[in-house]
C-alpha cells in the first residue's frame, strides 16, 4: 500500500535541506562531495557563477582503485592540492547529503591534511 523511499531518495532530501543553508562564495567556494558505491567525486564550485572551479575524482590514474577510504583520502589531498594550486585556501563543506562517516570523513581529513581550510 505505502510506497517505501528508497536510500537515494532520502539522501537527495537531505541534500537539498543542507543546501538552503550553504553556499559557496568567490572568497570561500564550496566542496561538493558525491559518493556512488564503487568511486568518489569532489568538485569546489562559486555559486554565484555556477562555475566549477576545481575537481578531482578516485577515476583518476594517481589515486589508483576507487571504491575506499583510502582513495577518498588520496582524492581529499588531491583536490586540496589542486585548490591550493588555484590559490583557495578556504572552502564551506558540502557533504551532499551522506552522513560524515567512513569515506566521506576520509576525504575531508586528507583535504585538511593537505592544508584546506573548512
Amino acid at each position: 500500500m505505502f510506497k517505501r523511499e528508497d536510500t537515494n531518495t532520502k539522501r537527495l532530501k537531505r541534500h537539498i535541506r543542507v543546501r538552503a543553508k550553504i553556499f559557496g562564495t568567490p572568497s570561500r567556494p564550496r566542496l561538493s562531495v558525491y559518493r556512488s558505491n564503487d568511486n568518489i567525486n569532489v568538485q569546489i564550485i562559486d555559486d554565484t557563477t555556477g562555475n566549477t572551479l576545481v575537481a578531482a575524482s578516485s577515476y583518476e590514474k594517481e589515486i589508483g582503485t576507487g571504491g575506499n577510504k583510502e582513495a577518498a583520502k588520496k582524492v581529499g589531498m588531491l583536490i586540496a592540492q589542486r585548490a591550493m594550486e588555484k590559490g583557495i585556501t578556504e572552502v564551506v563543506f558540502d557533504r551532499g547529503g551522506y552522513l560524515y562517516h567512513g569515506r566521506v570523513a576520509e576525504l575531508a581529513a586528507g583535504a585538511r591534511e593537505a592544508g584546506l581550510k573548512f
